[in-house]
């Protein structure tokens, strides 16, 4: 068995509701000192994005990358951003989420977890609130603590399901055990002077009403260019995410930037190369287990070439659970570094205290190895893909 494998059991071992918190512990050691003497990255370009935030003791990334993703998409409307409110989309969804999970009679994953879909069908159904009038902190409580309340969902939820039997006022309980431990969510809110409930708040502040968006994904065991299922755990909703080729991604994320589109980006980090302290993500050519004492000592103290990466190449890593659906982020910029190697800038939720301040340079060969799927406004979709996209089947098998 891997480390990899061994590192995944253990993380799921402890529970969906601490899988962030042992995610960022596993990486605390994957840094190096004066890894800038080695990897000179300089941003090439950067798009307007709003400030680095913390998730806290909470596994939702998925949230604050779209909520950071529809800030950004409002200043490329060249509309002053608002800071919005990440638990307020996150309640909707456990809301949702429980729905579906007494609906299949617990066989579904409950956690913290999303996918960045989640964010856009959210807003869609129940608009957006700004951070102002809600922050889902209570009590003096300053950063996220999920733990103890899906502790409580979850015990609640599966009590139904063994009871064989629902209540009728069974959302009423649920949405009181959310207030409990987030405080309850204002009907209606003043803002600059004007009174909004969340919906009108979307329409007449917010201003995406009209957007239209694409999440892509990329695996060989489907059609291409055809809808098929995100077949990962945090796909609670069963959506369905446009399939492409692994070039596509890159060729989409780079058509993006250029057109002045962010990208919600989902990707696997539990990596001995993902060094979030040092705000890089690489695939260096050899496998840390292959190398000598010397080499592994030398980690982040060296250059390394990057591996080729291929269609199969990724396939097989997530097939073989050594590429995760374990992180949520924003790309929103291109780097390079002393020898003219791409890289995109990402923007992080887990607070400034890493080397470059809540972002990270993640190389173009590291995104086609661990993307997961991204997030595209299609305006920033390459034409051809849009056609593809908008004439696209569905497939199940």
């Amino acid at each position: 068995m891997t480390k990899k494998i061994l590192s995944v059991l253990v993380l799921m071992g402890a529970g969906q509701l601490f899988a962030q918190d042992n995610l960022i512990n596993a990486l605390a050691n994957n840094q190096g000192k004066d890894v800038q003497k080695y990897y000179q990255i300089k941003p090439i370009f950067a798009l307007g994005v709003t400030d680095v935030k913390d998730q806290g003791h909470s596994g939702t990334c998925w949230s604050y990358t779209g909520a950071s993703f529809l800030e950004s998409e409002m200043m490329k409307k060249k509309k002053q951003p608002v800071d919005l409110s990440e638990i307020y989309t996150a309640r909707k969804v456990y809301l949702e989420k429980a729905i579906n999970y007494l609906r299949m009679h617990g066989a579904l994953t409950w956690g913290d977890g999303g996918e960045l879909h989640d964010i856009i069908n959210i807003y869609r159904k129940y608009g957006a609130v700004p951070q102002s009038v809600y922050t889902g902190l209570i009590n003096g409580a300053t950063v996220n603590n999920f733990n103890e309340m899906q502790k409580d969902l979850e015990g609640y939820l599966k009590g139904i399901v063994e009871s064989e039997k629902v209540p009728a006022d069974w959302k009423e309980v649920f949405e009181q055990k959310m207030d409990t431990y987030l405080g309850a969510v204002p009907k209606t809110f003043l803002y600059n002077g004007k009174m909004y409930d969340p919906k009108s708040f979307a329409k007449e502040v917010v201003g995406l009403e009209d957007e239209k968006y694409i999440e892509m994904l990329s695996v060989e065991h489907k059609p291409k260019y055809q809808n098929t299922l995100m077949a990962v755990p945090d796909n609670w909703s069963y959506d369905y995410a446009f399939n492409v080729n692994m070039e596509d991604l890159i060729r989409t994320i780079d058509y993006a930037l250029k057109k002045g589109y962010t990208v919600g980006w989902e990707a696997d980090v539990s990596e001995k190369f993902f060094s979030w302290q040092n705000g890089l993500a690489i695939v260096p050519e050899k496998d840390f287990e292959s190398l000598s004492p010397a080499e592994q000592e030398n980690y982040y103290h060296t250059y390394w070439k990057e591996k080729t990466i291929t269609p199969q190449l990724r396939q097989e890593a997530f097939d073989n659970y050594q590429t995760l659906d374990d992180h949520s982020m924003h790309i929103v910029g291109l780097a390079k570094d002393q020898t003219g190697k791409e890289y995109y800038i990402v923007k992080n939720s887990w607070g400034t205290e890493n080397d470059n301040k809540g972002y990270l340079y993640a190389s173009k060969d590291y995104v086609r190895y661990k993307t997961i799927a991204i997030l595209v406004n299609q305006k920033g979709a390459p034409k051809d893909l849009v056609k593809k996209f908008k004439k696209a089947p569905y497939t199940s098998l």
